[in-house]
């Protein structure tokens, strides 16, 4: 009796999975024959180019896979004490400073993490994105020869996709709606747990790292200099 609802839930989100690829193909082959690459292209003329490249450099800095962090670091695994309690206030919010800023792109996949698997395992999330594939699908079917008959009303197809936006933003709004304020509640109980108890300072961020170039050369008198061989130079004052 228990396995029935795990088996619908399966066959709904392979349902999802397959309506939802077939109808990203036939709204891309709608979206190319209406024109709307065309209309992208001219809002995208319409930006300033300095614009354009601050936000491709932020959008490439922020999502730099340098700053993902392996799970060995994420986890702190080999270090003798990688989590605690830090009781000053002042160390603890050093630590969750740092924390946000190295483990910020973990917790973004954490996030997304929580999102994905809450979504496929809501049955009626799933059978309200299969009723919205096949309302698309619908659409894009009767609207094929241009327009869409609604009765005695005609309705172009630029119209009808549209509303049909409209209305799927509402309708995502109104599916989605709990999963997005349940993972933002549960993911950041995980990401600030996490960020509060690891101690992470022995690992350096890219801000502090400092790179040193150039050729070091030695005379004869640095060579032998204390803080080079200090058991040599250790020798030479004992001699003295």
């Amino acid at each position: 009796m228990s396995v029935q609802p795990n088996e619908n839930t399966a066959a709904a989100t392979a349902g999802t999975v397959s309506s939802m690829m077939g109808l990203m193909s036939s709204v891309k082959e709608k979206w190319d024959s209406s024109g709307g690459n065309e209309v992208l292209g001219r809002v995208s003329a319409s930006i300033p180019q300095g614009t354009k490249d601050y936000i491709g450099s932020a959008s490439q800095n922020l999502f730099n896979r340098q700053h993902l962090r392996s799970i060995t670091v994420f986890f702190g695994m080999g270090e003798e004490r990688p989590f605690y309690i830090e009781k000053a206030p002042s160390l603890l919010v050093a630590r969750l400073k740092h924390n946000v800023k190295f483990f910020y792109l973990n917790y973004m996949i954490v996030f997304a993490i929580l999102f994905v698997l809450t979504m496929i395992t809501s049955f009626s999330t799933m059978i309200g994105l299969v009723c919205l594939g096949a309302a698309w699908l619908y659409v894009i079917k009767a609207s094929d020869e241009g327009t869409l008959r609604a009765g005695a009303i005609q309705i172009s197809q630029k119209t009808a996709t549209i509303g049909m936006s409209v209305i799927s933003a509402v309708v995502l709004f109104w599916l989605l709606s709990h999963i997005f304020w349940w993972t933002l509640g549960s993911g950041g109980f995980l990401c600030t747990a996490h960020a509060g108890l690891r101690d992470a300072s022995m690992h350096q961020d890219e801000d502090d790292r400092v790179d040193m170039s150039g050729d070091l050369t030695l005379d004869a008198t640095t060579e032998n200099a204390a803080f080079l061989n200090p058991v040599e130079g250790s020798a030479a004052v004992d001699k003295v």
